[in-house]
């Protein structure tokens, strides 16, 4: 699919990722249709400020046929970036995500399917999450295609995956697509579904469809105030109102942090990519890892709140997973694309647009709710004195 303008429907095109995704469109000249149930965890005031007044909003939900069909009309590439996410709050409401994400997408397929010679392209947001841990190696082993966690060791503060085989601790290395996809969480089970489905149904009907698995997406605005969303921004909601933010295990867990303008343009590679490029999934990161400690320590240097302190909780929570960071040789290869801001930058952009913001820090009544449901949980250890991470 080589033509640049087209017309483009964004599921969840209110929220972080797609209201920045309308807005590439919009500039690119393409007549752009938003469908957002506007969830209030996300969306507490409605339809946010920043949504493109140039694209057209539905409010609707994706379980919503009726909705759907509407939203589909004359839509000729779709980027399905809608559902709710969160690793913490979908191990406790199983049904709402499934039923969001799962059924959501279903949902959506059957009604592409039903005006399939009208769409020429579908654009999937999958996510790490389908990966549970990363890819590892075992200085025994090699490489391996899946890792445990035994609860006997992070009860007592061994953070580091062993090797199902011989039980040695591994090392992560960057994981690629034909990693073992065994989420951890029903968040990571729906998207798995969200994938998979997508890319199934729409190979046995010839709808040409990609799946973009984002690694850790981040930037300006993710939703502050939503105690589930990317860690990125609950370290910054905590920050702003100069309260420690909750490091998990011993805040050393490697993530890859992709800014928001590089996901966008790895979404409009996708919807112009190639024939030889669809039916395949992709990472969509930097290639990069940082800790969350590191990760903590720049944003609190970026927000002036280096007086802050940053120390580990020494909890573990269900769900988590220890390390991930993204192989991109294939999205480099077969979509031409690679991301661009480094993590300073990123981070910097972050920075800015948060301290504009008014954020309600809902961390703690969170996390509060996880505990007495038993998904998080202490380690038997002591913690170390302030300033010895």
């Amino acid at each position: 699919m080589a033509n640049s303008s087209f017309s483009a429907l964004v599921i969840g095109g209110a929220g972080f990722i797609g209201s920045h995704l309308v807005d590439a469109l919009v500039k690119r000249g393409c007549r752009t249709r938003v469908l957002d149930n506007l969830l209030k965890q996300s969306h507490p005031n409605g339809a946010p400020a920043w949504l493109n007044p140039e694209a057209e909003l539905i409010h609707g939900d994706l379980r919503d046929r009726g909705a759907v069909d509407r939203a589909l009309e004359g839509i000729e590439v779709v980027f399905h970036q809608g559902g709710i996410v969160g690793n913490g709050q979908s191990m406790f409401q199983i049904r709402n995500y499934v039923d969001i994400n799962s059924v959501g997408t279903a949902n959506l397929i059957e009604s592409m399917l039903a005006r399939r010679d009208q769409i020429r392209r579908v654009v999937v947001a999958s996510s790490m999450v389908v990966y549970g841990d990363g890819a590892y190696v075992c200085p025994r082993d090699g490489r391996l295609r899946s890792v445990q966690r035994p609860l006997s060791r992070l009860l007592g503060g061994e953070w580091e995956p062993v090797c199902p085989a011989c039980g040695a601790e591994v090392r992560a290395i960057p994981t690629p697509e034909d990693h073992s996809l065994a989420p951890t969480s029903t968040y990571g089970i729906s998207k798995r579904d969200q994938e998979e489905l997508s890319l199934v149904h729409g190979r046995a009907n010839a709808l040409p469809t990609i799946a973009l698995r984002y690694l850790n997406v981040y930037g300006s605005r993710q939703a502050l105030s939503n105690p589930y969303t990317g860690v990125a921004a609950i370290i910054a909601t905590r920050l702003l109102h100069r309260k420690p933010p909750v490091l998990f295990e011993d805040a050393q867990q490697r993530r890859d942090f992709c800014h928001v303008s590089d996901v966008v343009e790895a979404n409009l590679a996708a919807a112009t990519a190639p024939e030889e490029a669809v039916y395949r999934a992709y990472n969509i990161g930097t290639g990069h890892s940082v800790t969350v400690l590191e990760l903590s320590r720049m944003l609190a240097r970026e927000l002036a709140r280096e007086d802050v302190p940053l120390s580990p909780s020494g909890e573990f929570r269900e769900g988590d997973i220890r390390h991930c960071f993204a192989d991109v040789s294939l999205a480099n290869r077969l979509l031409k694309w690679e991301a661009k801001i480094t993590f300073g930058e990123g981070i910097s952009e972050l920075a800015r647009w948060a301290s504009e913001q008014r954020p309600i820090d809902r961390t703690e009544e969170a996390n509060a709710e996880l505990r007495a449901k038993g998904l998080i949980r202490r380690a038997h250890l002591q913690q170390r004195p302030e300033g010895k991470l």
